[in-house]
């Protein structure tokens, strides 16, 4: 049960991931309920780490994710906790970025760490949960 609600919020947050992956390349503005805090959040220098572009950061996460879910074993189950932890982590940084340096609040990034909040939870109780070998 827990691994198949893993599955149905990764694919959401992968659809967030992806649809900010393809407006930030194609040079757009992410559609947006708040005025313009999406499009503040996707044109600042916040929008790339190292080089990246951090939408397409989150969408590998969640491929990662993903993919980790394929088998079901200890190391499987503790890569996708670590994963989805990284993630949360991650995206609470950005989260600060959002509210204290930008003063602006994307609602994709928002649904984004939302979706890597539920998979932190998720998985670490799947891991904690997990019969011992």
């Amino acid at each position: 049960m827990t691994r198949a609600a893993t599955i149905v919020v990764a694919v959401a947050g992968l659809a967030i991931a992806s649809y900010l992956t393809i407006v930030h390349y194609a040079g757009g503005e992410p559609v947006c309920a708040i005025a313009h805090g999406c499009a503040t959040v996707q044109k600042s220098s916040y929008a790339e780490f190292l080089g990246v572009p951090v939408a397409l950061l989150g969408l590998l996460g969640y491929v990662g994710i993903l993919a980790s879910l394929v088998k079901d074993t200890e190391t499987t189950r503790s890569i996708t906790a670590l994963l989805a932890l990284a993630g949360l982590a991650f995206s609470a940084w950005l989260t600060y970025v959002e509210i204290w340096e930008l003063e602006a609040i994307c609602i994709w990034c928002v649904g984004s760490a939302i979706c890597m909040a539920l998979l932190a939870a998720l998985t670490t109780t799947r891991l904690l949960r997990a019969p011992a070998h």
